[in-house]
Parts: C-alpha cells; structure tokens; sequence
C-alpha cells in the first residue's frame, strides 16, 4: 500500500503536467488565431503592419492604437487589474507571494485584452501575456483539482513553461524560463513536471502549425576570430539599451501620474503616441516578427536599423508604460535585431574580404538583448540555440549575452521584470525568502482560544486569573463584548509597587491599556513582524476585517518566528529528506 500511494504521488504530478502543457499549447495556438482574427476585423490584413499600414487612411493609422487602448483601459482598472502590463511579474508575485494562486478570470481577459491591442497596433509582444496564460490555466487547474499550495506552484510554473515552448516551439528554452526567471531559486522535484509540460505544449503547437519556423533563421557561421570582440562590443550596447528601454517603460507612468490622468484612459494616450510613432515607422506596430524576419534575411539597411531601434523603444515605452497589456520579449527581440543589424554593417566595413551577412549579428543581437532585459542569459541562448540547432552559435551568444547582464547588473540591478515588482514594494531578487512572511495570513497562525475579562472585572479575580495562565495575556472586553483595552502581567507592576493606591475591588478598566494597537486576520506576517519590531510587544489582538474592536484572536510574536522557520525549513532542508521522514502536518 505504502508503494502504491508512492507511486500515485509521483505519476499524479505528471499528468496534471501533462494536461497543463497540452491546455497551455492550446491557449498559445488560440491567442495566435484571436489576434488575426481581431486584426482582419480592424482592417489590417493580419498581423502585417509594416505592409498594410500604408493601404489605410492615415488618420486611421494614428487612431487605432488609441482606440485599443481606450477599449481595454476599463476592463483593465476595473475588472482584472492584474492583466496590466508585460504579464510575468504577475506570474512571478503569484508564485512568491500567493503560493501560485491566480485569479479564473485573468485567462479570458488577458487573452482577450492583450490580442485587442496587439491587434490595434500597440508595440508589445505575445510571450509574456501567453506566460500569465499559461500560468493562469494551471493554478486554475490545480484549484479544480483542490490540491496543496506546493502542487499549485509546480503547476503555475509547467503552464508558464508550456506557453514559451508552444510559441518558439522550443522546450530546452520554456523549461529554462520558469527555471531562470520565475522559480528563482530551483527546486528539483518541479523540474521534470515542467520538462514534460513544455514537451506537452510544444508537440500541440507543431500539430496546429506545423514545422514551420517563428523566424527566418540564417545558418549561421563566424567569418573571422575577431569578430568576438564585435560580438563582445555588440552586447555592452545592448546592456545599455536595455536599461533605456527600462527607464522609458517605467518612466512614463509618472508622468501620467504627475498629470493626474485616470487610470483608465492613459492606455489610450499612449496608444495615440503609439499611432504617431506609426505613421512614420509603421515596422515597430505589433509583435514586429516581419521586420525581425527582414534584419534576419539582411534586409535592413544601416541607417533604417538605427532609426527602428529609436522608434521600437519609444512604442514599447509608450505601449507598457501607459498600462496597456502585453510583453516585452518579442520588443526585446527585435530591438536586439536591429541593433545586430547596426553591427552587422559595421562587420562589413572592417572585414569586407570576409564572408559576412548582416543576419549573423541580428541572430546573435536578439540573445544579447534578451539577455539584458531579463536577466536571464541561459534562457536567452537556450532560446536562439533551440532556433537554430548550430552549435557554432553558442560561443558568440556567450561573447554578447554575457556582457549584456553585467552592464544591467552593475548599473541598475534588476530586470525588466524585477524592476516593476521593486516598484510594488516586492523584492524577489535579493533572496526569496524575503517574501515569505508576505505570503503567510495572520488567520493561519493566529490562536483563537481567547483569554478575556470584563471591564468591571475585579482586582482579585484578576490575579487568581493571572496566577492560572501559562500566557498571562488578557482582552477586556465592554458590555457589548467589544475590545476596550488590554491586561498583561506588566500591567500589575503599579498595584504591586504601590498596593495602597489599589482595593481588591479594583476594576480592570482602571489597570488596562486603552490604546491597543491590532493586526487584522487578513493582513499578512510580515506587517505583524514590523509592529511586533517596533513596539516591542509579546503578542498582537487579532481583529476581523472593518471592524477594529470585534476581536477574533491574537498572534504571538513566538507564533509568529515558528512559522517563519517552519516555512524555511520545509522549502530549503525538508524536500530532499521527506519522502525518507515526512513530518506531520501542523495543527490548525
């Protein structure tokens, strides 16, 4: 029996795995199809903006990014505030701060509101938004299943795995992904769940597309040695871009901020600057794989190339930064692209006896830029490997995405996706455990077996109480059962220093403390921890939500560091050792 319930524990995860990668790869292929439908339905002939925006009316051009915007502003603010924006911070609080739970909802509206305003032209990418997809379809899963919060992380992160796979048809780089990016710190039993869900997704999405490639990839070779100095250069300046890009994707919010613009409407505004942008340079529209296909066939003359790296981080500034929903890998990309393209030419210039093509640079340039904004440089070669399956690849990749993460490490930190956490008060990088006390409720470790008295309790009732408790802790409540103070033992010091002052028929309302300070059952520990570290205090009255008088029980500052080590202990020490001695589950 013992080896059957193993065997059920091990082949469960699996297959739920295995039903997430498909769901995943469907949701991937769906996203993809609603985009072109919704494209074809606002004129633009399928995704090809570059082509098709000069057949419309220009003021067409220049509104339709607005109008996406002003479409999905409401729904964002009001229904699903969690869908705003590139869609793996999301993923990556849910993980660390909810134990993976997301939202039902957020796998219609993402999918509905990020292919509105991919549609319309806004300059944002599908992989993030397919992430949040994903991630959101197996914490639905696994909710519907009512399994465990670990079984929930382990399915948001195969979801998430699954909808890179499916897009780029590439698992090495979906599995890396929710490894590299979004675990942050690497738990071995996840790994072959997420492997097979993002096998599982890939295998969908070649069934509904077929082999056919993302891009248009060169086969690629190195001309000359010195060119890994070009390559080296080629990924310090797609640091540095990287952080422009950063600095315009979250500079923008505070000016609408600054200029008191409701929520609502700035994904319009910046859809009109989007539309602006547009009507010079219509190839930075959209996900923008046409224009990447064009610097990867060599197609992209130099002075194009750095006119579209200007224009492609202004949009995607525009687009994110006003709020709307949508990625910024495939920006990252072709920002990447055109800046290898730049490269490119200059390769040419310096070597012209060698056989050189512009293509090779933007290939290797898209790594780097990757690599820049995520922070994530195994993910970024795993990605263009899997692209191209040429071995001689990887030693360039190296060269530039190595450099690419220095520059943004040492000049700024944090990732794209970090940096937007940082700006919601969540630090995941600088140590996971950092967010555990955030991701504990108060209701969880509180006790709810109360000591109380009355407000005309007695002064020699109170001390046989005293005497009796283990935690001599009490809440006084008035006549309405209503909190109106609290009486520790340190309360009594005066009565007994200065025993003339008092009678036996003392009440407690004379010895309490009326200003109490609480902590409602819904907040989390670690905004106990703080007003337990700043007012010095053995245990917080616990109070139902709204209501700062109706106590419903108190939470030990002793409670409350157990649970911490008790949650450090299972995530770091425990997982490798428990199947040889599983601990019991802790008492409610």
């Amino acid at each position: 029996m013992q080896q059957r319930n193993r065997l059920v524990d091990i082949l469960y995860p699996l297959l739920i795995a295995l039903l997430i990668g498909a769901l995943a790869g469907l949701g991937a292929v769906f996203f993809r199809l609603l985009i072109s439908w919704i494209a074809a339905f606002f004129h633009m002939a399928g995704s090809l903006f570059a082509g098709s925006s000069g057949e419309a009316h220009w003021l067409w051009r220049l509104l339709l990014p607005g109008i996406g915007g002003l479409i999905i502003g409401p729904i964002i603010v009001f229904w699903a505030p969690e869908v705003r924006g590139p869609g793996v911070p999301e993923v990556m609080e849910a993980l660390a701060l909810r134990g993976g739970h997301i939202r039902h909802r957020v796998t219609i509206i993402k999918t509905w509101v990020t292919a509105i305003v991919i549609a319309a032209g806004a300059s944002v990418g599908r992989e993030g938004p397919i992430v949040q997809i994903g991630a959101s379809i197996g914490s639905s899963l696994v909710q519907l299943f009512k399994l465990d919060r670990d079984k929930r992380r382990m399915a948001v992160a195969c979801g998430a795995a699954a909808g890179i796979a499916a897009t780029f048809q590439a698992p090495m780089a979906g599995t890396l992904f929710a490894v590299e990016i979004l675990l942050v710190e690497v738990q071995a039993s996840y790994l072959s769940n997420i492997v097979i869900a993002s096998v599982t997704g890939t295998l969908v999405s070649r069934y509904c597309w077929g082999d056919a490639p993302v891009f248009h990839v060169p086969h690629f070779v190195m001309g000359h040695p010195m060119e890994l100095l070009l390559y080296m250069g080629m990924g310090i300046t797609a640091g540095f871009l990287s952080l422009v890009l950063m600095a315009g994707v979250f500079g923008l919010p505070r000016i609408f901020s600054q200029c008191r613009c409701p929520l609502w409407l700035t994904p319009a505004l910046g859809g009109i600057m989007v539309g602006i942008v547009g009507l010079f340079f219509p190839q930075v529209l959209g996900i923008g794989y046409e224009t990447i296909n064009d610097a990867l066939t060599n197609n992209i003359p130099l002075t194009m190339a750095i006119l579209l790296v200007c224009a492609k981080i202004a949009a995607t500034s525009f687009s994110i930064g006003s709020g709307m929903s949508g990625g910024i890998f495939a920006p990252s990309l072709f920002v990447g692209a055109m800046t290898g393209a730049i490269f490119g030419h200059i390769a040419q210039l310096i070597w012209p006896d060698a056989i050189l093509s512009t293509s090779y640079y933007s290939l290797i340039g898209m790594g780097a830029m990757v690599s820049g904004t995520t922070l994530a440089p195994i993910t970024a070669i795993m990605t263009i490997f899997e692209l191209t399956y040429n071995y001689e690849v990887i030693l360039p990749l190296m060269v530039a995405c190595i450099p690419s993460l220095l520059v943004v490490k040492f000049l700024h930190g944090y990732s794209i996706y970090e940096s937007k956490l940082l700006l919601l008060g969540i630090n995941i990088v600088r140590g996971h455990d950092v967010n555990k006390l955030r991701s504990m409720v108060v209701n969880d470790y509180m006790d709810r077996d109360l000591q109380t008295l009355q407000v005309d309790t007695p002064l020699c009732e109170i001390r046989d109480k005293m005497e009796a408790s283990s935690f001599p802790h009490f809440i006084v409540l008035d006549l309405l059962g209503e909190m109106a103070g609290v009486l520790t033992l340190r309360d009594l010091r005066s009565q007994m220093t200065h025993p003339e002052l008092f009678t036996e028929t003392t009440r407690a309302a004379a010895l309490m403390q009326k200003n109490v300070i609480t902590v409602e059952e819904t907040h989390d520990l670690e905004t106990a921890f703080h007003l337990f570290a700043k007012n010095k205090f053995s245990f917080l009255p616990v109070v139902r939500q709204g209501q700062p008088r109706h106590v419903v029980g108190y939470l030990k500052a002793s409670s409350l560091m157990a649970a911490y080590d008790e949650q450090i202990l299972k995530d770091h020490i425990l997982p490798p050792l428990q199947w040889v001695c599983p601990l019991p589950k802790r008492k409610k």
